[in-house]
């Protein structure tokens, strides 16, 4: 049941950072929208309290010292992860492709899903645009995928040291929520 509960709050996220734009375009007619330079009403930092409110009462922390204590490192997982990306680029699926080589001005002004690439992304998001010979798409191909295995270790050892504070049962909790593997 906490599965499909994960599953419902990851597509209604989903949805709202791809319905953002548009309600940010509403709301460009007329001025300020008092999101503060949000788009829209999509608060990440408010989503964000939201999710570890929902994992601290998932995974049972009732006493605010606990969890006070073990928060900063669930905080580092999530950052990992997201570091790491959707799927290995899966938000990349949703970037606005009319970039008019790299200048989105002139473009569709709906926000790009998931974090910011890398620089490796994109230098080799540009080789490929480009046609590059072949030797400089496998080099930006290759520094690319250094920089994911060095993201990916990153999580690794984030989800270790999460994964030395848990209880049997907290453990079994994370992985349901995906924050362990």
């Amino acid at each position: 049941m906490k599965v499909n509960q994960l599953l419902t709050i990851c597509g209604i996220a989903a949805a709202l950072c791809l319905s953002a734009g548009s309600v940010s375009a509403q709301n460009d007619n007329g001025g300020d929208n008092g999101g503060g330079g949000r788009r829209g009403n999509f608060d990440p930092a408010q989503m964000q309290q939201r999710m570890m409110e929902n994992i601290r009462g998932d995974l049972g922390f009732t006493n605010d010292t606990d969890w006070n204590a073990v928060q900063p490192l669930f905080q580092k997982v999530m950052d990992a992860r997201r570091d790491v990306g959707f799927g290995g680029g899966m938000g990349r699926m949703f970037r606005n492709r009319n970039r008019n080589n790299g200048d989105q001005a002139g473009g569709n002004n709906r926000p790009n899903f998931g974090p910011q690439p890398s620089q490796e992304a994109e230098a080799l998001q540009k080789a490929i645009d480009d046609n590059a010979p072949k030797a400089q798409l496998k080099a930006a191909l290759a520094k690319y995928q250094t920089s994911q295995k060095a993201k990916q270790a990153k999580l690794v050892t984030a989800q270790e040291t999460l994964r030395k504070v848990l209880t049997p049962k907290q453990e079994a909790q994370a992985t349901l929520l995906g924050l362990l593997e």
